[in-house]
């Protein structure tokens, strides 16, 4: 993050497991959400218009929200995809 001027404000030790609750308030007070899985990029919706679809796209197969899951300004990014960060990052 260091390379590209980012300010990191919160950390979160993969110790502290997030679960879907945490992911539908995360989502909640986001507009857009990008799921990044491989080569496939999904996109949803955020806010109050969230469906139970990008709640679970978020987590992984434990149940816990995925890594790395960032958010940048009204986006969730979740999964890593070079050029899903290149378009937000810039």
């Amino acid at each position: 993050m260091e390379a590209g001027n980012i300010e990191v404000k919160e950390t979160v030790p993969a110790s502290r497991k997030l679960g879907m609750d945490d992911a539908r308030d995360i989502l909640s007070k986001s507009s857009r959400l990008v799921v990044a899985k491989g080569k496939k990029i999904d996109e949803f919706k955020g806010g109050s218009a969230a469906s139970d679809d990008a709640v679970a796209a978020m987590l992984g197969p434990t149940g816990n929200l995925r890594a790395p899951t960032l958010k940048v300004g009204k986006t969730v990014l979740v999964g890593f995809n070079e050029a899903s960060y290149a378009e937000i990052f810039g």
